[in-house]
């Protein structure tokens, strides 16, 4: 009787994890950030190109998009997308963070922020 109480007792706490947080145990919570797998996607590349420009337009800098580093997503109305993008200026190459929301099924892109990254990214 013990025993199916303990048993009746961590289910119900799994099912209350599991309705409170969105996901089952090993799956992203909803909202949270999840990994991109696959970084030379032609989509996050999209989205990566599309930050360097804007920064580029927004701070009158010249840099080119040599590769997507790292990157996470976020779904939230529409996603996240948390880039760490590696540019060359000039003669020298740099990392900067890229935070870009995009909704494009309302057309909505932009660019949150843009920052340098220091040390390894």
């Amino acid at each position: 009787m013990r025993l199916l109480l303990l048993a009746a007792a961590a289910a119900a706490l799994l099912l209350l994890q599991v309705s409170a947080f969105g996901a089952a145990p090993g799956e992203p919570l909803l909202g949270g950030w999840t990994p991109i797998k696959n970084l030379s996607d032609p989509y996050v590349r999209e989205i990566a190109e599309f930050a360097v420009k804007t920064h580029n337009d927004d701070a009158n800098t010249g840099l080119l998009l040599k590769k997507v580093v790292k990157g996470e997503t976020q779904v939230v109305s529409g996603t996240n997308y948390r880039l760490v993008v590696e540019v060359k200026d000039g003669a020298n190459t740099k990392n900067f963070e890229a935070l870009v929301f995009d909704k494009p099924w309302e057309h909505v892109r932009r660019l949150s922020s843009f920052k340098a990254v220091h040390g390894r990214a």
